[in-house]
């Protein structure tokens, strides 16, 4: 089965879902509907902040031009003197944390090797998409989110979010994706998929942490 098939069925399978008074599991305390709300309300980012609390990512709540402080603070946090820039990634985004003569930016144009791409201590994205009732954030390859075995080595994860970007649930989102990039799927702390076959011994939860820009348009 293509990957192209595959995600139809999906969506086809959660729109099918029966409109009914059956019983569905939900996370405590979330058994509110959300399918008349749309991207940017403020129902949905309450509940795409409490999803990601939950599974462990840090958040914060800035304005389009509060990014480059934020990236700022974030990266100081993780005490990171490295950061993966990807291509179509705003420069000024960096500019500020990039003044300190000791902190290094990689991007598509570095010529590292993936052992410097794998020490890296953090990288900084845009997103394809959010889902609010799963708490994840979706990166497609697409500009300033970099290719996928990039976005997953570092060991912290800072993704830019618009709150326009947001959808109430999956299906939402995936009729935005286009099913032949490759898409990626964050949602919080994770250990490395190929944890096992690393030999330097990092193998280290990856922290995300989502800012979330107050803007009703699409970047």
């Amino acid at each position: 089965m293509s990957r192209e098939e595959f995600l139809r069925r999906v969506r086809d399978g959660l729109k099918a879902l029966p409109d009914d008074d059956r019983t569905v599991t939900l996370f405590p305390g979330n058994r509110r509907g959300m399918a008349d709300l749309s991207p940017a309300d403020s129902t949905v980012v309450e509940l795409f902040v409490e999803r990601l609390e939950h599974h462990g990512a840090r958040i914060a709540r800035v304005s389009e031009s509060g990014i480059p402080e934020a990236v700022d603070a974030a990266l100081r946090a993780q005490r990171a003197t490295t950061v993966v820039a990807p291509h179509g990634l705003p420069e000024e985004w960096l500019e500020l944390w990039a003044k300190n003569q000791d902190n290094q930016i990689l991007t598509d144009d570095s010529h590292f090797t993936s052992t410097e791409l794998d020490d890296a201590d953090a990288m900084v994205t845009t997103c394809a998409g959010a889902v609010a009732d799963a708490g994840a954030v979706v990166l497609d390859g697409g500009p300033g989110q970099g290719f996928r075995d990039r976005t997953l080595a570092p060991q912290c994860h800072i993704c830019v979010v618009r709150t326009a970007q947001i959808d109430s649930s999956l299906p939402d989102v995936l009729d935005k994706l286009d099913a032949r990039r490759p898409i990626t799927w964050c949602g919080g702390p994770t250990a490395p998929a190929d944890a096992k076959n690393r030999n330097h011994g990092r193998h280290r939860q990856r922290q995300l942490i989502v800012l979330i820009v107050d803007s009703p348009e699409l970047p």
